[in-house]
């Protein structure tokens, strides 16, 4: 990787930082990046938004049972992923 990331790769590593830290070298390049762009660091700003809001909701949720999907929607939601999975077979 050259040291000017662009905007793609960017992008990339303010995704995998979410999961993994980053090695030393790609943090730096990423940081001097966001220096320069305002629109990377408005994605990341929204990423990280989306990504704790999404980890709220999942501990606010995952125990309460009184959260259940009703059995039409199962059905359904079984059917569309039995209907993809089909069709990436054939």
């Amino acid at each position: 990787m050259k040291f000017m990331l662009n905007c793609k790769q960017a992008s990339q590593l303010i995704s995998q930082s979410l999961e993994n830290p980053l090695s030393s070298s790609k943090r730096i390049k990423l940081k001097f990046h966001l220096l320069l762009c305002a629109a990377c660091t408005r994605f990341r700003q929204q990423l990280r938004l989306i990504n704790n809001a999404t980890k709220r909701i999942r501990l606010e949720t995952e125990n309460d049972d009184t959260l259940q999907l009703p059995l039409e929607s199962k059905t359904r939601i079984f059917q569309q992923i039995s209907s993809h999975i089909e069709s990436k077979n054939h």
